[in-house]
């Protein structure tokens, strides 16, 4: 599960304009690193600090990305945490359609 959550962020991270800052997502025991600070978004699997961290399990990621949950809910239930920069944290709808 944690390979593919990885890849289809950051095949979406290719496709989208450089984010201007840096997104730390912690998917269940995944970190996905987006480091848009240069001209495109860069992912990794660093664990450094980033400018808006979010948090998540893979059940509640999947479930917005189909429309089954609205992000905004998840936020309100505590099903994602957002922490930093929440600028930042509104751009991340690119990563999840």
């Amino acid at each position: 599960m944690s390979n593919s959550i990885f890849n289809e962020l950051q095949e979406k991270a290719n496709e989208v304009d450089a984010i201007g800052g840096t997104i730390k997502f912690v998917i269940d025991d995944t970190i996905v690193f987006v480091d848009g600070t240069g001209n495109k978004n860069i992912v990794s699997d660093s664990d450094d600090d980033a400018d808006c961290t979010i948090k998540t399990s893979a059940t509640a990621l999947k479930d917005m990305q189909s429309g089954d949950l609205n992000p905004m809910t998840a936020v309100m239930s505590g099903k994602v945490k957002i922490s930093g920069d929440m600028g930042l944290a509104m751009k991340i709808q690119s990563l999840m359609n």
